[in-house]
């Protein structure tokens, strides 16, 4: 970014106070992203967080941002009448100076400002089993206080996103059209997902027939999407809601197990270091329920273990289908990268079904049912 094109962003802004420094930062890998800090009087300051959404990655950009503002204006009203703090409790996001929700540069790059929220950490990996319980209990609260929002008025900003029986599809072409020529050596992994395709759109069937409702989701739920007040540890907000839309919210709950449940890395090349944490399973769902407040049917409860299993599976066979077509959509860092991130999924899944019985008992422990 030059100096001349950040200054014509920031211009679009009316920030409470003069600027101080625009300096990037976070971790992330989608969006460009910069932290503002801002003069107040008697030597204090304000900082507000200056993103550049990705086009290439999310092209509906007024649908998205109409997403961001209705939920976030939704939620600053919840934590109003429970008593919350709408401050800390959700993003805010600050209009330009024309009143939009945010703002175009010369060359066509599209930006938008939140309120910086302090005396907040992100986390990018488990660094205490409390840390997973504390994101659990804030993805729970995302879909508490957002139970009664109409998900069906959200725009689809990323199509069939969590649809496993399209995801399929889309694996079944990839292995079809093997482009290069990888097929061949994959054939017991190729196996293995065509074992499970009959019962990998049972969840997207069970919304069609009406037993699971279409809320409002996240759909990126890790660890890292959650801000821990730095003192306490505690939960405080859901961020990076550019993905959110109408789903189901037990994918929400089976992502957040396949990312953080499992005892070694998503690209781990030793499968016998793989496995799904029990114990991390019923933390996570211990805290995801109480977060939840009673809001998810006793359907939605039931089929928690399923979605854990689906959402693995899904991921597994996305990164073996973008194996098999060159590696094109994941970002890869070493030859077979995607094979060994799809492997680790795979021995996720069959973990789980191993482990089946167990992970039912957990959800009747921590539902009490």
């Amino acid at each position: 970014m030059s100096e001349s094109m950040l200054r014509a962003v920031l211009e679009c802004y009316n920030f409470d106070g003069p600027i101080l420094s625009c300096e990037p930062c976070g971790s992330g890998h989608i969006n460009e992203t910069y932290r503002v800090t801002c003069s107040q009087p008697g030597g204090r300051t304000r900082r507000y967080v200056l993103q550049r959404m990705n086009r290439s990655v999310f092209q509906d950009i007024d649908g998205l941002m109409e997403n961001v503002a209705n939920v976030t204006a939704y939620l600053r009203r919840s934590l109003l009448l429970s008593g919350g703090d709408p401050d800390r409790g959700t993003m805010n996001l600050l209009p330009t100076q024309t009143g939009k929700n945010y703002c175009t540069d010369p060359e066509g790059g599209c930006w938008r400002v939140f309120l910086f929220i302090e005396g907040a950490v992100c986390l990018d990996r488990v660094e205490k089993p409390q840390d997973f319980y504390e994101s659990a209990v804030a993805f729970g609260s995302f879909q508490r206080l957002l139970a009664d929002y109409p998900a069906e008025t959200l725009h689809e900003t990323i199509p069939n996103f969590h649809n496993t029986e399209s995801r399929f599809c889309d694996f079944e072409r990839a292995v079809r059209e093997d482009v290069c020529g990888r097929a061949a050596s994959v054939q017991s992994e190729i196996a293995f997902a065509m074992e499970r395709r009959e019962e990998a759109g049972a969840l997207v069937h069970m919304q069609r027939d009406g037993l699971l409702p279409l809320r409002v989701t996240h759909n990126d739920t890790k660890l890292n999407n959650v801000m821990l007040d730095r003192e306490t540890g505690k939960g405080l907000c859901v961020i990076d809601l550019d993905t959110v839309m109408p789903g189901l919210a037990v994918n929400d709950f089976g992502d957040s197990i396949r990312f953080g449940a499992s005892t070694a890395a998503e690209d781990e090349p030793d499968l016998t270091k793989v496995e799904m944490d029990l114990s991390l399973f019923e933390l996570y769902a211990k805290g995801f329920l109480e977060g939840c407040g009673g809001s998810l049917t006793d359907r939605e409860i039931e089929v928690l273990p399923m979605a854990a299993k689906l959402m693995t599976l899904e991921c597994g066979i996305r990164f073996l289908g973008d194996y098999l077509s060159g590696d094109r959509y994941f970002r890869v860092h070493r030859e077979g990268h995607n094979l060994d991130r799809a492997r680790t999924q795979f021995r996720l899944v069959a973990d789980m079904e191993r482990k089946w019985d167990a992970m039912h008992d957990a959800i009747r422990r921590v539902s009490g049912s």
